[in-house]
C-alpha cells in the first residue's frame, strides 16, 4: 500500500482525495492508456478525398476501395491514345460504328431489309417494331424493295432522275430520235443493237451451209411423211385355202404328231431355208406342243408365220407395227400370239384370221412380252418395260393390274418358274430379281460384282435350272429352288456373244445346250459334262435365234440378221441345203 500511495501526486490534500486513499476507500480507477502507435491522419483524410474525385480507370480489372454509382457511369475523361483500340467502355462499343449484336434473322429478310436501307434509306431493325436509317418511311406499314409494284418501281425511277436534274425536261427529251433524248440518256437507243456487216463467206463455209440446209429439208420431209403415214393393220393369207374340205383351219395341228423318238440328237444339215423377211429376223417360235408352224418377226416390221412340216411356205403375214418388231409369244394353244415393236405398242393377234383383238401401250418401248402359262390366267399379260418396270395387263378389261417397279435398268427377261407362281426377270442393270406373281416384291434379289446383263434366260425341261446368257462370254446356270443359288459346277462357254442378245435353249430332253453367237454359229454343248459337243456355221451375221423342234428331236431352227431362218437336221442334201423358198414382198411363192 505504501508503494500504492507513492505514486499519489503531491497535491492531493483534498478531504476527496484522503478518503479515496484509505484502506477502506473503493479500489483505485487508472487513467485511459492506447497502446495502437500514432497515425498521421492527414494524409488518409487526403486520398479518400482525391479518391471522391478522380475518375476511375475503365482498363482496371481490381479496385482498392468502393466507388459510387456515380464514379462508376462517368464517362473516360481526357483525351483518347491514337493507337488504342476502342474499348467498350466508351459509349459501349463493339465495333467503329456503333455497337453490333447477334440476331437470328432469316437471309431472305436480312436481304429485303438491306436493299431497302441503301434504296430507300429506311429498314426495319431486326425486333421489327422500329425503323432504322436517316429517311422516313412515307406510309404507315414502310415499303421494301420486294413488295413493290413495277409500275411503282417505274414511277420511283423516274421520279428520282427528274429530281436529279436541275430542271424540267423539255418536249423533245422524250422522243428518242431526238438530241435531246440522247443528251439527257447519255446513250443512244439503238446502242448496243448495231450489227456488223456480214462477212463474205469462204467456199467451204458455204459448201457446208448448203449441205447442212438440203439435209435439214430432207430430215423435215422425211418427218413430215412419217406424220402423215398411218399404219393399217392388215393380214394377208398365202396358203392355197384357209380350211380344208373337212372345214379344219389352217392352223389345226396334224392328229398324228407325236414325238418319234425321247432322244435328242445334234443336227448335222441345213434342210430348209426360209427367205422372206427383207430385213434381219430377230425372233421365231415354235407353234406349242406341235411346232408345225413357226412364227417370225423381224426388223422389216413384219410378222410372218411358216409351215414346219408339209409345204414348208409362208403362210400369212401379219403386218401391224411401224417400226421392227422386238419380240413375239404364242398362248398356251397357239391359237393367238404377242407382238412387242419399237412403236412402243403390245398386239395382241389372232393367228387363224391375222386380226388384232386389242392393243396395249405404256408410252414405253417393251423388250419382252409374255402371257401367264397356267390355263386360267391366259388373260394376263407381263411386259418388260424400257422404263425399268414389268407392266401388268388384264387383257379382258384392258386395265393395268399391277407394276413391278424395282429394277434399276430396262427389263429384257421374264421366265416363270416354280410352278408359275414366280417369275425371274434380268435387266440392263446387270441383275437378276425373283418376284411373286401378283406381289410387287423382291422375294430375292440376285448381283455380283462380277455378274453382266443377261439378254435371255431359258428354263430346263424338268424346271430345276435356269440358264442364263452372260454378255461376258458365257452361259451361266442358276437352280430355281427357294435359294436361287448359282450353280459353279456349270458353265458354257466359247461363243462370242458380248454386246448380242443371243438366245439361249436347252433341247426337248435337257441334254443339250445351245445358243447362238455373234459370228453367225450355232453352238451346242453337253448338258452333264458341259462340253462343246458341235458348232454349225448357220448364217453370215448375228445368229440371234434358236429353237428346238418340240416333236422332231434333231431339228432345230435358227435365225439370223441375215433375214433369212434356217432349219437344221439330219437328213442329208448336196451342199447342206436341200430346198429353198423365196417370198419377195409378200408376192406368190416361188421355188427355187
Amino acid at each position: 500500500m505504501d508503494l500504492l500511495q507513492s505514486y499519489a501526486p503531491d497535491d492531493a490534500s483534498s478531504p476527496e482525495e484522503a478518503a479515496a486513499s484509505s484502506p477502506d476507500s473503493s479500489p483505485l480507477r487508472l487513467p485511459s492508456k492506447s497502446a495502437a502507435p500514432a497515425v498521421d491522419d492527414t494524409a488518409l483524410a487526403l486520398s479518400a478525398a482525391a479518391s471522391a474525385s478522380r475518375p476511375l480507370d475503365p482498363s482496371l480489372h481490381l479496385v482498392a476501395f468502393n466507388p459510387t454509382a456515380d464514379q462508376l457511369w462517368a464517362p473516360v475523361l481526357g483525351p483518347q491514345h491514337p493507337h488504342a483500340p476502342i474499348s467498350s467502355a466508351s459509349g459501349n462499343r463493339n465495333h467503329k460504328l456503333g455497337h453490333v449484336e447477334d440476331a437470328a434473322v432469316l437471309p431472305f429478310l436480312f436481304d429485303e431489309q438491306y436493299n431497302t436501307f441503301h434504296r430507300f434509306g429506311y429498314a426495319a431493325d431486326p425486333s421489327g417494331l422500329h425503323i432504322v436509317g436517316d429517311a422516313a418511311p412515307q406510309a404507315a406499314e414502310p415499303d421494301t424493295v420486294y413488295n413493290l409494284a413495277p409500275s411503282e418501281h417505274k414511277r420511283r425511277r423516274l421520279q428520282s432522275k427528274e429530281d436529279n436534274q436541275d430542271g424540267p425536261l423539255p418536249p423533245e427529251a422524250k422522243n428518242p430520235a431526238s438530241d435531246e433524248w440522247v443528251l439527257h440518256n447519255k446513250q443512244s437507243p439503238w446502242a448496243g443493237k448495231k450489227e456488223a456487216p456480214p462477212a463474205e463467206l469462204t467456199d467451204e463455209q458455204r459448201q457446208y451451209a448448203e449441205a447442212h440446209a438440203a439435209k435439214k429439208a430432207e430430215k423435215e420431209a422425211r418427218g413430215e411423211g412419217k406424220e402423215k403415214a398411218e399404219v393399217v393393220v392388215k393380214s394377208t393369207f398365202h396358203g392355197k385355202e384357209e380350211r380344208d374340205y373337212q372345214g379344219r383351219s389352217w392352223i389345226t395341228p396334224p392328229k398324228d404328231a407325236k414325238a418319234a423318238n425321247d432322244h435328242c440328237y445334234i443336227p448335222k444339215r441345213c434342210v430348209h431355208e426360209w427367205v422372206g423377211h427383207t430385213k434381219g429376223v430377230s425372233a421365231i417360235r415354235f407353234f406349242p406342243k406341235y411346232g408345225h408352224l413357226l412364227l417370225s418377226a423381224s426388223m422389216d416390221c413384219k410378222i410372218k408365220i411358216w409351215d414346219v412340216l408339209e409345204s414348208r411356205t409362208c403362210m400369212r403375214t401379219y403386218m401391224g407395227h411401224s417400226k421392227a418388231v422386238r419380240d413375239i409369244s404364242f398362248s398356251n394353244d397357239g391359237t393367238k400370239f404377242l407382238s412387242a415393236g419399237y412403236d412402243r405398242n403390245i398386239q395382241y393377234w389372232d393367228t387363224e384370221t391375222g386380226q388384232v383383238i386389242s392393243t396395249f401401250s405404256t408410252g414405253k418401248v417393251p423388250y419382252v412380252v409374255k402371257l401367264n402359262p397356267d390355263e386360267d390366267k391366259q388373260h394376263i399379260l407381263l411386259a418388260g418395260m424400257s422404263d425399268k418396270k414389268i407392266v401388268q395387263w388384264d387383257m379382258k378389261s384392258g386395265q393395268i393390274t399391277q407394276e413391278y417397279d424395282q429394277h434399276l435398268g430396262a427389263v429384257n427377261t421374264i421366265t416363270f418358274v416354280d410352278n408359275n407362281r414366280r417369275f425371274v426377270t434380268s435387266s440392263d442393270d446387270k441383275s437378276l430379281r425373283v418376284w411373286e406373281f401378283g406381289i410387287p416384291v423382291v422375294i430375292k434379289y440376285i448381283s455380283e460384282p462380277h455378274m453382266h446383263s443377261m439378254p435371255s434366260i431359258a428354263l430346263h425341261p424338268n424346271s430345276n435350272w435356269l440358264a442364263a446368257q452372260s454378255l461376258d462370254n458365257q452361259i451361266l446356270i442358276y437352280s430355281t429352288k427357294e435359294r436361287f443359288q448359282l450353280n459353279k459346277k456349270k458353265r458354257f462357254a466359247g461363243h462370242i456373244v458380248a454386246g448380242y442378245a443371243c438366245q439361249v435353249n436347252f433341247s426337248p430332253d435337257g441334254r443339250f445346250v445351245m445358243s447362238g453367237d455373234g459370228e453367225g454359229s450355232c453352238w451346242f454343248w453337253d448338258w452333264k459334262s458341259c462340253r462343246r459337243f458341235k458348232t454349225l456355221k448357220c448364217h453370215n451375221g448375228v445368229c440371234i435365234g434358236c429353237e428346238w423342234h418340240p416333236l422332231e428331236t434333231s431339228k432345230v431352227a435358227t435365225c439370223g440378221w441375215d433375214g433369212v431362218i434356217k432349219y437344221w437336221g439330219l437328213k442329208f442334201g448336196q451342199k447342206g441345203c436341200l430346198r429353198r423358198l423365196e417370198v419377195f414382198h409378200d408376192s406368190p411363192i416361188h421355188e427355187g
